[in-house]
């Protein structure tokens, strides 16, 4: 009779199953050590972020350079650009010398505008910081992730999903779940009605469980986590984190490879 109160899981056990395994060839693909050592929770507030530029494009920039920074990237050539003008992606292969990721990384000295990796950013997310930081880093996190040496878990037809996952790997996990909303950006300023929020492709849920993941592996407490998260997902992140240290197999697996 008392396994009528057991309580519900929080997410189904295939998709539970497959964010720990984007996590364990994340940790494999894009150094372990740089996760273990650099990568930070990244917080949506002013220490983080500071400055401001009046500009609509220097405070994107602004952003951008934060955000390359915490992904440890801030080493790769880039060039971000106005979405709304459809701008042609470069069709160079990004080449980077040295580490992918990290303090290690060494910036190239002369780089070619056409050889640069082109960025879009929608000028309207600049007065949405997170759903801005959250974009950026999806981004970033879908270029890093074609230059992997194994396939992800899922198959391409997981793409968007993993690439939301390995940048809530590379610390950027609160931001994605504070603006998860499921509306699309327009590729052009003509195509669409203006959008107020970012493209998401996992769910809130999902992604508040890939968060709660990261901090388990960081060791980093509720406390410093629960201020910065939106009011509607926190008790549900206390339950993902308790969920998480529960799942010993899976956790275990994870810290050997961390």
């Amino acid at each position: 009779m008392f396994s009528l109160f057991k309580s519900k899981p929080l997410l189904d056990a295939a998709t539970v199953q497959w964010l720990f395994d984007c996590y364990a060839w994340a940790l494999r693909e894009f150094d372990a050590r740089v996760f273990r050592e650099e990568t930070r929770l990244v917080l949506p507030n002013d220490r983080f972020f500071p400055g401001r530029v009046e500009s609509i494009d220097g405070m994107a920039n602004l952003i951008f350079d934060r955000v390359k920074a915490y992904a440890g990237v801030a080493h790769w050539p880039t060039r971000l650009v106005d979405g709304r003008q459809c701008p042609a992606q470069a069709s160079a292969q990004l080449v980077i010398a040295g580490p992918l990721r990290g303090s290690r990384g060494v910036a190239p000295q002369a780089v070619e505008e056409g050889q640069r990796l082109q960025v879009p950013y929608d000028p309207l997310l600049v007065n949405n910081p997170e759903g801005m930081i959250a974009s950026l880093s999806h981004q970033l996190a879908h270029y890093l992730a074609t230059l992997a040496t194994t396939p992800p878990p899922g198959g391409e037809q997981n793409w968007p999903q993993m690439t939301e996952v390995l940048a809530v790997f590379l610390g950027f996990g609160l931001m994605f779940a504070n603006s998860a909303f499921n509306v699309r950006l327009p590729k052009c300023g003509s195509c669409a009605p203006q959008p107020v929020d970012r493209q998401s492709f996992l769910s809130q849920y999902d992604t508040t469980y890939a968060l709660a993941i990261f901090c388990v592996l960081k060791g980093i407490p509720n406390r410093e986590v629960l201020p910065h998260l939106k009011g509607s997902l926190r008790g549900f992140y206390k339950k993902a984190a308790k969920a998480v240290v529960a799942d010993q197999a899976a956790l275990a697996r994870l810290q050997q490879l961390a």
